[in-house]
């Protein structure tokens, strides 16, 4: 295979390098002969730490349509993918070089009848821990749960199980080596959770500055997904004539979702970026999470680490594009951290060594 070189600042640190791809990793020694691929930033390789490859508004899709998904999400500069709850079955994405990486959290477990239908493995509180068991065993290394949802007997968001419940579950999982995490939109359910020892909160408009305290000193992370906490207003419209209390809970949580995620972000919790892709949001839009981070108040390395860097690390890839790394990242013509909109075009996005998208 061709040497490939690109050449630019290369992020974080943003030392100024040659960066050649040979045999889809990445070498820092002169090759003779090398195509010059690219020039600009160089960013390692985007992560979606909070994406639903193979869902739609209704529930699964088809393999063709998860397919045009990931590509879309790889496009966006998506190349690795914490698959966060799928009622498809998207193991054969890993045979595939043309898609991103993914770790799957295999199919989201909720109460009956408390989740979006369709989505879920929905059970009762006795079949909790052996569901979630068998979810650990099919996917990748996560779980997915649904934390909280609404309760139509008392009308507002209440906890799918009791914390005993959820206990049960996540050493569960634990012992089959996999991580858990949980859908949490309100506060009640945070608690239990954080007792249970969970590993990483999705959404976290509940916290309060206590249970950030908890999550800094277990080193619980959190993905606030911040691009769907602006559907809350829709939501709690929604909701208003039949749940008036649901409808008060989503307007209030919405009105303080900025000072409770700055909050958790100055303390010290670890935030990363999702884009919450797939259902009621389109795929490829993992940029639009990094600039609606920015936004929040993260300054733009931290939102930028939140999906590149400090993601992969967390999930337990190369953060940086050391000697001998996988040659996975993206090139932009501008420098993302004076301006992080130049993400949305980058010249190149390379996945294993391969160009697959990009302006050039």
């Amino acid at each position: 295979m061709t040497a490939l070189r690109f050449s630019g600042p290369v992020l974080p640190d943003g030392e100024v390098a040659d960066l050649y791809v040979v045999d889809g990793h990445v070498t820092y020694e002169p090759q003779p002969g090398a195509e010059t691929a690219a020039e600009g930033w160089i960013v390692p390789g985007l992560v979606d730490a909070h994406c639903h490859i193979g869902l739609d508004d209704h529930g699964p899709v088809t393999d063709a349509e998860a397919e045009e998904q990931a590509i879309a999400d790889r496009d966006g500069g998506a190349l690795l993918i914490r698959d966060c709850g799928s009622a498809l079955d998207t193991a054969w994405m890993h045979e595939r070089e043309d898609l991103p990486r993914l770790i799957r959290a295999g199919r989201h477990v909720a109460r009956t009848r408390r989740y979006i239908r369709g989505y879920a493995h929905e059970v009762e509180p006795q079949d909790l821990a052996a569901r979630v068991a068998e979810e650990a065993r099919r996917g990748d290394g996560w779980v997915k749960l649904v934390g909280d949802w609404i309760d139509r007997e008392t009308g507002d968001l209440a906890p799918s199980f009791d914390p005993p419940s959820f206990a049960a579950a996540i050493a569960a999982a634990h012992e089959q080596g996999a991580k858990v995490t949980a859908h949490c939109f309100g506060h009640d359910v945070l608690a239990g959770l954080l007792d249970a020892g969970i590993d990483c909160i999705e959404h976290g408009t509940g916290l309060t500055p206590e249970l950030v305290e908890r999550m800094v000193a277990a080193g619980t992370a959190l993905v606030p997904t911040v691009m769907q906490l602006d559907k809350f207003p829709e939501h709690a419209r929604g909701g208003a004539a039949r749940f008036p209390a649901y409808a008060a809970t989503m307007t209030d949580l919405h009105v303080r979702r900025r000072d409770t995620l700055m909050g958790a972000f100055e303390a010290g919790v670890p935030l990363y970026a999702g884009s919450d892709g797939g259902g009621v949001a389109r795929h490829g839009n993992l940029v639009g999470e990094v600039v609606a981070l920015a936004a929040l108040g993260l300054p733009a390395h931290d939102a930028l680490g939140a999906a590149s860097w400090r993601a992969r690390d967390w999930l337990g890839w190369n953060a940086t594009l050391e000697e001998g790394a996988p040659a996975d990242f993206v090139v932009t013509g501008a420098d993302p951290l004076a301006d992080l909109s130049t993400l949305f075009a980058p010249r190149a996005v390379v996945l294993r060594g391969r160009v697959v998208a990009g302006v050039r």
